[in-house]
């Protein structure tokens, strides 16, 4: 492990525990922006070729980290909430249908189906505070329900959702099944067909170590044609390069949802960063966050009047650890934090911690001790 270790050279005295929100980037992913921007400077687009042979590179990658049957199932958008508005714009809806979510989701995953309210879509609300949510989501899908979305990984409290069963509950009821992967994929093994899913996105700059302003998107190839298309340019054809062409058809695969020139720069990027995580194994970094993930949850449970707001089963983690401190304010807990250099962050009911697989122990524990000190003051 110490040769990937090595890819993280962060400040000195940083403490970073924010991967949830914007991960630092591997040495990787620096050094093929690098190389990109000095291509871009001594011969502009001469090997253009090449740029693509590396987008191609990213797709593949993009199919194994999610499991997807083909990389004519991944489209590169540009941000997880791009993905959301291509499937709620794109289904044909009528006055009464039903969409389900849960009432803890990131605002991405709530108001881009509210916004269909002038097309007579109710959107409903499910606790995920009781026992079994699966069951409780299952449970408000009745006839009127088209689509179920929901976070794999709850953003504020980290809560860890069983995507199979919710997938396999959403098969028997014909309900669409949409996930928001935000908070897993990178993090954790992620198996679009495992999970039945008819549609999953993420953002790569959290989990996956990459550039903001690119993400992936999933799209089951039997639900593609279904989707009413927004966007419309060269891109997104089946006879892409053909310029002479009059007649044109958008793409059979998902790069129908690319109307326009690639973000090459930013796939320079994920594609490096996602060579490490490849290397490494997923269900090795899955192993490594759980192991920091515990730490965090453990050390902080031990410090008088710390409440954590995580789940206590650890097969309900992602990599997501929420506290708050009793009579201590959350936004006063996170300026004492700031100042010693922990990144971190205000989520729902108290501070988010987010190690990654790399997060050295002595970050952990110095964080630790620093969440002590306040609670002590």
């Amino acid at each position: 492990m110490s040769m990937f270790l090595e890819e993280f050279e962060q400040a000195p005295g940083l403490r970073y525990l924010n991967h949830a929100a914007v991960a630092p980037w591997p040495k990787r992913a620096s050094q093929a922006v690098a190389r990109f921007a000095q291509e871009n400077v001594l011969l502009g687009a001469r090997d253009y070729p090449d740029w693509m042979l590396m987008e191609q590179r990213l797709r593949e990658r993009l199919m194994r980290l999610t499991n997807a049957p083909s990389t004519d199932d991944i489209a590169l958008v540009k941000n997880t909430s791009e993905a959301l508005s291509f499937v709620a714009f794109g289904l044909a809806w009528q006055a009464g249908d039903q969409i389900v979510i849960s009432d803890e989701e990131f605002p991405s995953n709530r108001i881009v189906w509210e916004a269909l309210a002038n097309q007579g879509v109710e959107v409903v609300q499910v606790s995920l505070k009781g026992p079994d949510p699966e069951a409780d989501l299952l449970a408000a899908c009745g006839p009127r329900v088209r689509l179920l979305a929901i976070s794999a990984v709850q953003f504020a409290s980290g809560l860890r959702l069983d995507l199979a069963q919710l997938g396999q509950g959403c098969r028997e009821r014909q309900v669409l099944f949409c996930i928001d992967a935000i908070q897993q994929l990178g993090a954790l093994p992620f198996d679009v067909q495992a999970y039945q899913c008819d549609f999953a996105m993420a953002d790569g700059h959290k989990w996956m170590l990459g550039p903001e302003g690119l993400g992936v998107f999933y799209c089951r190839r039997e639900i593609r044609p279904r989707l009413k298309l927004s966007e419309y340019g060269w891109h997104m054809l089946e006879h892409m390069g053909d310029y002479t062409r009059t007649t044109w058809e958008p793409a059979h695969s998902a790069r129908r949802f690319e109307c326009g020139s690639p973000n090459m720069l930013g796939a320079a990027a994920l594609e490096a960063s996602l060579s490490l995580l490849e290397a490494v194994g997923m269900d090795q970094v899955a192993a490594l966050l759980a192991e920091r993930v515990a730490w965090l949850h453990d050390g902080l449970a031990a410090i008088p009047d710390v409440r954590l707001h995580s789940p206590q089963d650890p097969t309900r983690r992602g990599g997501i650890v929420s506290f708050s401190i009793d009579g201590i304010d959350n936004l006063q807990v996170y300026q004492h934090l700031k100042q010693e250099q922990v990144v971190c962050i205000t989520r729902g009911q108290g501070i988010r911690f987010s190690p990654h697989f790399y997060t050295p122990e002595a970050i952990i524990d110095e964080t630790l001790a620093i969440v002590r000190q306040i609670a002590e003051r």
